[in-house]
């Protein structure tokens, strides 16, 4: 069988300033999904057709199409990776990113009002732009940093051909995960979750731990954003699976080898 196309999808790693220092929100992924379940990673999924269209772009503030696709590198289409980042946030975590027209960000009392009304938005039944709109509010694209670029491996059961973003959490908000895709959520220091993960108490994905254990470098939000945002190139992490069911990254022994079905190993839940 042909390996599947990877198809384009967005997370958001949000972290905020805890009494030990940095901490990045994580999530756990229902133990019944059929994709990776029981595992911890950050908010995102699928970049949908509707996060493409100019009535969402009308609610951007601070980027356009043009910049958004410039940094990732694509002809167009780059801003509906932001969009959708913070739309998976939203109907995952309730956290939402926005703000109004006066530029006052959306608070506790809002955000759980809206957050009503995810189901509907990740159902399709509620279009995105439809509630921003009714609701006064434009997306805080600009507030998010670009910095990681993962492509699922081929073999695997789904592949995503996904672009990593970092923000500051919102202030006054508090994260209330969905119960459907995701049964938990957690702050942790990154340094924790790494420690976690070698230990073996705390399952999570290739590109996540990698994430965490860059995250780990730094003492606050504010150094790691700006680190972030210094980057001068994001290159493409693109893991294979060896025959012993490892991940391979490039650059490291057997990476050229696991290039074909003959030679890679099986997929791992």
């Amino acid at each position: 069988m042909a390996d599947l196309t990877p198809l384009p999808a967005a997370t958001v790693t949000l972290v905020r300033d805890g009494a030990q220092g940095l901490e990045v929100l994580m999530m756990k992924r229902n133990m019944q999904s059929a994709f990776v379940p029981g595992r911890y990673l950050f908010p995102g999924g699928s970049v949908d057709p509707g996060d493409g269209l100019a009535d969402i772009y009308a609610r951007c503030v601070g980027l356009t199409d043009a910049a958004a696709s410039r940094r990732l590198g694509i002809e167009s289409g780059g801003l509906a990776y932001w969009v959708a980042a913070i739309r998976e946030s939203f109907e995952e975590s309730g956290l939402l990113l926005a703000h109004d027209e006066n530029s006052r960000q959306v608070g506790h009392e809002q955000a759980a009002e809206l957050a009503q009304h995810r189901k509907a938005v990740a159902a399709g039944e509620l279009p995105f732009d439809t509630l921003l709109r009714d609701s006064g509010l434009r997306l805080a694209v600009d507030t998010l940093v670009y910095f990681a670029h993962w492509i699922t491996p081929a073999g695997a059961p789904r592949r995503y051909d996904t672009r990593f973003f970092l923000a500051h959490a919102p202030v006054g908000q508090e994260p209330a995960h969905d119960n459907e895709e995701m049964t938990e959520s957690v702050w942790m220091r990154p340094r924790e979750g790494v420690e976690r993960h070698e230990a073996g108490t705390f399952k999570l994905m290739t590109p996540t731990i990698h994430t965490l254990r860059l995250f780990a470098t730094h003492e606050s939000a504010d150094a790691l954003m700006a680190a972030m945002r210094a980057l001068p190139d994001v290159p493409t992490m693109a893991p294979r699976i060896g025959k012993d069911g490892r991940r391979i990254m490039p650059g490291e022994p057997g990476y050229e080898e696991a290039n074909s079905p003959e030679a890679r190993g099986e997929w791992k839940k």
